[in-house]
């Protein structure tokens, strides 16, 4: 939660005479700050190390990112249209951003415009410190610590800290740097982007030792800042940075910092909406319902969250694109708003806040009258914050878009150490046909991480294309331990067997893709040949059909199954599953010998003749098909000249 303006620097609060020799340090009390707000982290990571043996990164990003993101941003919103007296201060802030924000997300999702994206990241990371500055004021107004200089160093030590984690953070950076050459920005040279993060990092070396310097000569004047602040410091950068540079997955880093940020936020918001409640009798309605002083209520709070959350957790799962554009808008636009709110409705310095945190002194709320000081004011802030970056960002795309391969290419060259970039400079390569160079990059990635389950398996798939069989195995053999699940991984894996030679073990392969996964289109297709094999064509086909099911574009499973019905004697669905086949990819030059082959054994022998014809047209050297080109014409001569009197 941020406890200051988003957009103004941190003012100061004039200084109240402590009503106590010994300040309480803690906002509720010891225990329950150090589990809420300071040691969060601590409890955090086995929850997260024991989610992570049964969930993916994946799920639990997207569990979280739901539920606790998105979730979250409902209690503030239920404070600003619920609150009669922030109402009417800021009425027209309420009315307008959020029409604003939702046409602007909306639109630049439906016309797949990259810089919404890079602007609420940014503003989300700004959101993110200033939450942690807050509470850092909060700390320090629990012992009367309201001096100027501490206030510049608790807001430049965060600032300097949550900056300097995502410049040197190499998965941060490749995104950030891929988004921002998405929207068509220009290439930043690598010695600047170099000599950035060592600035980043020489500034925050000095703030720190400002910092302490101040802390330490602060305490000696026995005017120190509350001890519980610099634990609470020390813990949410130091997590920040893990959740940045520390994990193996961004995933994962990404979703536990927003779980402490989301404990912390809820937490509180919670605690400040009940004396609210309690202590201005103007609220009423819905907000004075939820926040009431009642246990079951705060399962009914949690609820809500849950609920308001779940939008972002069925646009997850939404297949319809229109639609998704739009969830995915209205979904951003709630993050913007959230971070909009919460930079002028949580101002510890004011009164009405201090006093429903438990605080004492503070100054007046001021209502955003005047033209300058007003909307003049707030607008220019707008205009800096968000419609120039946006519009400047949104030209670029309209203007100087960058092709994939490009804008890799420089994400590379601005981080060459990393293997999240050689990743996806190495996936660009496939894609453009450079495989020799995409091998190099997947190469590359697995020097700096190889434990890299993506470059083990597209090297796989790779060598695999090429022929490579005893090269690719070496990989897929790398792979699954890293991803054992992967029940496409295992399939692909069963082919390069099979053309090892190790059809056993191939076998175990498709079994084990099938138990992950009992509709898996690619293993059913697998299966299908070995049940043939053992003369179970019947098993065959109906794997064959399964795999249609989910898959019907499986140009593969479509042949084989038209190959299956033939020998079966089915040449009626026969000849539709080939029609098919040819009708999908009209090349295929198997099925069309095969619909041949069909129209051959049901006595259509013009018919057959003329798909032989076109099977030799397509390939020329195709001897099978010349064959029953052969076959078929000396059939249609016998029935020619026993037709003769």
């Amino acid at each position: 939660m941020q406890h200051v303006t988003a957009f103004s620097r941190p003012q100061t609060v004039p200084a109240v005479p402590a009503a106590r020799s010994r300040p309480n340090l803690w906002i509720l009390n010891s225990w329950r700050d150090l589990i809420l707000y300071v040691g969060t982290p601590l409890l955090i990571l086995p929850v997260f190390a024991l989610a992570q043996s049964r969930w993916s990164a994946q799920d639990i990003y997207l569990f979280v990112a739901a539920f606790g993101a998105m979730g979250h941003h409902l209690p503030g919103m239920i404070r600003a249209y619920g609150d009669r007296a922030l109402f009417e201060r800021f009425r027209w802030r309420f009315i307008f951003a959020p029409l604003f924000l939702l046409v602007t997300c909306v639109a630049f999702y439906w016309w797949d415009l990259k810089g919404i994206i890079l602007v609420v990241f940014f503003w989300g990371v700004w959101h993110g410190m200033m939450q942690t500055y807050g509470f850092c004021r909060i700390y320090d107004a629990k012992t009367g610590s309201f001096a100027a200089l501490n206030r510049r160093l608790d807001f430049w030590l965060c600032a300097i800290w949550f900056a300097t984690a995502v410049v040197l953070s190499p998965m941060r950076m490749t995104d950030t740097l891929d988004l921002f050459y998405s929207c068509g920005g220009p290439f930043i040279q690598p010695w600047v982007l170099q000599a950035a993060q060592r600035g980043f990092v020489f500034f925050a070396l000095a703030v720190s030792i400002l910092f302490v310097a101040n802390f330490v000569w602060m305490s000696t004047q026995a005017k120190r800042s509350n001890p519980v602040k610099l634990a609470l410091l020390i813990t949410s950068i130091s997590f920040w940075w893990y959740c940045n540079n520390g994990v193996s997955n961004l995933l994962v880093g990404i979703a536990l910092f927003e779980v402490f940020h989301d404990v912390q936020y809820l937490s509180l918001v919670w605690i400040y909406n009940r004396n609210r409640v309690e202590k201005d009798q103007n609220i009423g309605g819905f907000m004075r319902f939820v926040f009431r002083r009642s246990g079951s209520l705060v399962g009914l709070y949690l609820g809500l969250i849950f609920a308001y959350g779940s939008l972002a957790y069925f646009n997850s799962r939404l297949q319809i694109e229109t639609i998704k554009h739009v969830l995915t808008g209205v979904v951003s636009a709630s993050a913007l708003l959230h971070f909009y709110y919460d930079g002028f409705i949580w101002k510890v310095r004011e009164s009405s806040t201090r006093q429903s945190l438990g605080l004492s002194g503070g100054t007046a709320e001021v209502s955003p009258h005047g033209i300058f000081h007003g909307w003049l004011l707030h607008g220019a802030k707008w205009v800096a914050a968000f419609v120039v970056p946006l519009g400047a960002l949104w030209l670029w795309q309209l203007h100087s878009a960058v092709p994939a391969l490009q804008r890799t290419a420089w994400v590379v060259q601005d981080l060459p150490i990393g293997a999240r970039q050689h990743y996806e400079y190495a996936k660009s390569l496939q894609r453009d046909g450079q495989l020799d160079a995409a091998a190099h990059e997947f190469e590359t990635t697995l020097s700096f991480d190889p434990k890299h389950v993506g470059a083990h398996y597209s090297l796989a798939l790779l060598r695999q294309n090429q022929l490579r069989f005893d090269a690719a195995a070496v990989h897929y053999e790398a792979a699954l331990p890293l991803d054992p699940k992967n029940a496409d991984l295992r399939s692909y894996y069963s082919y390069t067997l099979e053309r090892l030679g190790r059809g056993e073990e191939a076998a175990r392969q498709v079994a084990a893709a099938l138990e992950i996964n009992p509709n898996f289109p690619p293993a059913l297709y697998r299966r299908s040949f070995y049940l043939q094999a053992q003369g179970k064509v019947d098993d065959a086909i109906s794997d064959l059909r399964k795999a249609l099911e989910k898959e019907p574009t499986f140009i593969e499973a479509r042949f084989a199954l038209a190959k299956a019905l033939l020998a079966r004697g089915d040449l009626s669905a026969a000849r539709s599953e080939f029609e098919t086949v040819i009708k999908q990819a009209p090349g295929h030059v198997d099925a069309v010998n095969g619909l041949g082959l069909t129209f051959l054994r049901q006595g259509q022998t013009s018919q057959a003749i003329v798909q032989f014809d076109q099977a030799l047209e397509l390939k020329p050297d195709f001897a099978e098909a010349a064959e029953n080109l052969r076959v078929a014409r000396a059939s249609e001569s016998r029935f020619q000249s026993r037709r003769k009197p």
